[in-house]
């Protein structure tokens, strides 16, 4: 399920946010902070940067935070902004796999709104357990798989929501990317050791970290959902404790098959995210690399290449371009997109309008939903790639 509402208008002010992990060194905190400022909706004012206490300082002092708001750990920090009168608004998750249930119990049960990133538990349990908490609160929670929110996937989506390709039959998707093709788990390195560690990252490997967005990807365009499948899950790396490759068959409601590839030991792939829709009318495809084309096939009649914000785009991928054609956007636009529909609902919902209209960022139920599909893979594979159904 996504929300349905509008798109990223300019806000009258900015939404308050604090962040837990993304420190120094991190990844993902520094994609984040970035587009929370993108457009100028967010200002950054608190944080539990690192779960060491140094480090978390230090982390805070980088990002010119007040010392009275950086924090050591992410409880303290959530029970102290909940009571400030100008506390945060918002908080951004974007620690290990394992630590976003109870990071964001923790700020929904003190009513701030919860941005965090994918996937959006390490397990199954912590997922519903987390959804409960989502139900039980007056807080949003946006959960960012940031490739929904690129332009033309926008535009793909729409156009099989009003019935150009016809009924789906057939959906190709892949994800395949070569940074873990060698053991760098034991070399220290940082992003391989919790990725690769089914403690911190759950028992998926690609199929938790990209594969779960090939997946989210699938479902978001073509509004299909997945009955059952079957996996084949690899680790083709010598001591790798959770899979770098899959290969899946995927049955949706409806009659449609599909297949899905995830990969992190594809070599010469660097971030290579596939899309492949065909129906009774036509076909889609798109390619993450080169994210602002769409190519568009009616039945019976020549490929056409869509651009981002040229001719043949719909409002759907206009409302989320903020420069001319033939200007790229990509990846930290896309996170940005999900960051400034965030930022309208959530002041909506702090002045007490309903949410506007267009809005389409993935909540809690896509969240349970990817999580499921990893445990999915990981008991079919055990039986030898048996059919299983998504629970």
């Amino acid at each position: 399920m996504v929300i349905e509402s509008g798109g990223s208008a300019g806000a009258a002010k900015r939404v308050r946010l604090g962040m837990v992990g993304g420190g120094r060194d991190a990844f993902i905190g520094a994609v984040h902070r970035i587009a929370a400022r993108l457009d100028d909706r967010f200002e950054l004012v608190a944080g539990a940067l690192s779960s060491t206490a140094e480090k978390a300082l230090a982390s805070g002092r980088d990002l010119g935070l007040a010392e009275s708001r950086i924090y050591s750990d992410y409880a303290t920090m959530a029970k102290r902004e909940g009571r400030l009168k100008e506390g945060i608004d918002a908080v951004a998750i974007v620690t290990p796999n394992h630590m976003h249930y109870p990071v964001a119990k923790a700020f929904l049960r003190r009513g701030i709104h919860v941005i965090c990133d994918k996937p959006l538990t390490a397990t199954l349990a912590d997922a519903r357990k987390l959804a409960k908490e989502v139900e039980k609160s007056e807080a949003l929670f946006i959960l960012t798989h940031n490739y929904t929110a690129y332009p033309m996937i926008r535009q793909a989506r729409a156009m099989i929501a009003e019935g150009e390709l016809g009924d789906i039959r057939v959906v190709q998707v892949e994800y395949a990317q070569d940074w873990l093709a060698e053991d760098l788990e034991s070399s220290g390195h940082k992003q391989a050791g919790w990725r690769t560690d089914p403690a911190r990252s759950g028992a998926g490997g690609s199929t938790g970290d990209i594969g779960t967005h090939a997946y989210n990807l699938v479902c978001f365009v073509t509004g299909l959902t997945v009955e059952a499948l079957s996996a084949d899950l690899s680790r083709f790396v010598d001591g790798r404790q959770v899979d770098d490759n899959a290969h899946l068959l995927l049955r949706f409601a409806g009659g449609a098959r599909g297949m899905l590839w995830s990969s992190q030991v594809a070599v010469g792939n660097e971030n290579g995210l596939r899309l492949r829709v065909f129906g009774t009318a036509g076909g889609l495809e798109w390619a993450q690399e080169e994210p602002n084309h769409l190519w568009y096939t009616p039945i019976g009649e020549p490929k056409r290449l869509l651009t981002r914000n040229g001719a043949g785009a719909t409002p759907a991928s206009r409302a989320l371009s903020r420069i001319p054609p033939g200007h790229p956007e990509g990846y930290l636009e896309g996170f940005a997109n999900l960051y400034g529909e965030a930022a309208d609902a959530i002041l909506a919902r702090k002045s007490g309008d309903p949410l506007p209209d267009g809005l389409a960022f993935p909540t809690v139920e896509d969240g349970i939903k990817g999580v499921a599909f990893v445990d999915a893979c990981v008991r079919s594979s055990a039986k030898n790639a048996a059919w299983v159904s998504l629970g």
